[in-house]
């Protein structure tokens, strides 16, 4: 199953300032950088697909680690840099951990890039 982001319209983007919409203060950018830096490695950006994919838009890392073929440290790293730039949520159950993506910061990423 493919997840795409949503289209959004020129009202939708309206809101929110972006790269191409005129300049940014600092915090601003090191948001947005820290955002685009986490979806820079194929492996968390498949993470986050296999997330919102799943039944229920919730995974136990248990359940990520075969799919992308590392093991559960290696997935947990790659997951703890997701929850640091906003983009999944972290929940501990026991002894597992379960990942939820956040569509809104996915939305926000993707408005970023619009141009006024």
């Amino acid at each position: 199953m493919t997840i795409g982001l949503p289209l959004l319209t020129a009202r939708d983007s309206a809101c929110c300032a972006t790269v191409t919409g005129g300049a940014l203060d600092a915090d601003q950018a090191e948001s947005i950088a820290r955002v685009f830096k986490a979806l820079g490695d194929p492996t968390r950006v498949r993470l986050l697909s296999l997330i919102a994919a799943s039944d229920g838009g919730e995974a136990c890392i248990c359940d990520l680690t075969e799919p992308v073929g590392l093991s559960q440290p290696t997935v947990s790293h790659h997951m703890s840099k997701l929850v640091a730039a906003g983009l999944a949520t972290r929940e501990q159950r026991g002894r597992w951990a379960y990942y939820r993506v956040v569509p809104e910061a996915l939305d926000s990423s993707a408005r970023a890039l619009l141009s006024s």
